[in-house]
């Protein structure tokens, strides 16, 4: 791995997490004008057409191997419906920095996880890990100006479940064998369609009342989060061991914490950061040891 590469690696990393983590406010402002999976499936839609012409313009077969295709709805479940559309739920009842660090320990469930499924025992690195992040999250709601109460329940479910079973399909499920591009533009839609049609036929979406922000947020989602960010991470995957690629992805709920701040003016003071340090360091502990 020469020097140029490397550094283009980690241009990649920071455009990855700066966009995953901006889109966290940028989701709570759009769910003041649209509902929560209408939005987040249309605008996934959206991207995998985008995505999908990219890959067929870069030379990547858009077509599915029959033996790959159970293999990749099951990792649409997980990657798309359950990561991306419980983690938008949980934005409807928690703060940015509440369901951020929540969803965000996803590594710490899928060392634990994978003990009973392969027979790996989680080290003491991620139990420490484990009880920071506990620790960190514990601080995050008591005593805030969003504390922990029963109308928070449903957030807090969702971000959990959001965490656990992504982590749970991480363990338990080998990737589907597509090119990379082409892998996400189909995973997205056969996540996101689902999702599209329950918003739009239950949740009743008024797209009248989506404002100028609205939109520049709604396109912002499907051109940044779910388009570049997921180009730039392949591509830094391609220069880079995983194992930075991983942890540098601790970027993404502390660049959501602090745009939340900004952009919402949610708290940001020494108990804030305190959790953020607390949480962020627990995930560390465990992808570092892995």
């Amino acid at each position: 791995m020469n020097n140029r590469s490397a550094r283009l690696g980690l241009a990649c990393l920071v455009v990855t997490s700066t966009g995953w983590g901006l889109n966290w406010p940028a989701m709570k402002l759009l769910l003041q004008e649209c509902t929560p999976l209408f939005a987040r499936g249309t605008s996934g839609l959206c991207a995998a057409l985008l995505i999908g012409a990219l890959a067929v313009f870069s030379g990547q077969s858009l077509r599915v191997p029959s033996g790959e295709r159970l293999r990749l709805v099951a990792a649409a479940c997980f990657n798309v419906v359950v990561w991306m559309g419980f983690s938008t739920l949980s934005m409807r009842w928690l703060s940015v920095s509440q369901g951020a660090l929540l969803v965000y320990s996803m590594p710490v469930w899928a060392i634990l996880l994978a003990w009973p499924i392969t027979g790996r025992r989680p080290s003491l690195a991620a139990v420490l890990g484990l009880g920071l992040c506990l620790v960190g999250i514990g601080l995050l709601f008591a005593g805030s100006a969003h504390p922990l109460t029963m109308d928070k329940a449903p957030g807090v479910f969702f971000a959990l479940a959001a965490a656990v079973l992504f982590a749970l399909g991480t363990v338990a499920m080998n990737p589907p064998r597509l090119p990379p591009l082409s892998n996400v533009a189909w995973q997205l839609v056969i996540g996101c369609l689902p999702m599209a049609l329950y918003g739009w036929w239950f949740e009743r979406p008024d797209l009248g009342r989506l404002t100028g922000t609205g939109w520049t947020v709604f396109v912002y989602m499907t051109l940044v989060p779910m388009g570049l960010c997921y180009i730039a991470w392949f591509a830094a995957l391609k220069r880079l061991p995983p194992a930075l690629a991983s942890i540098s992805t601790l970027l993404t709920p502390t660049v959501g914490v602090l745009a939340a701040a900004v952009m919402l003016g949610e708290p940001l003071g020494l108990r804030e950061f305190a959790a953020l340090a607390l949480t962020l360091g627990g995930i560390a502990c465990a992808l570092l040891k892995r």
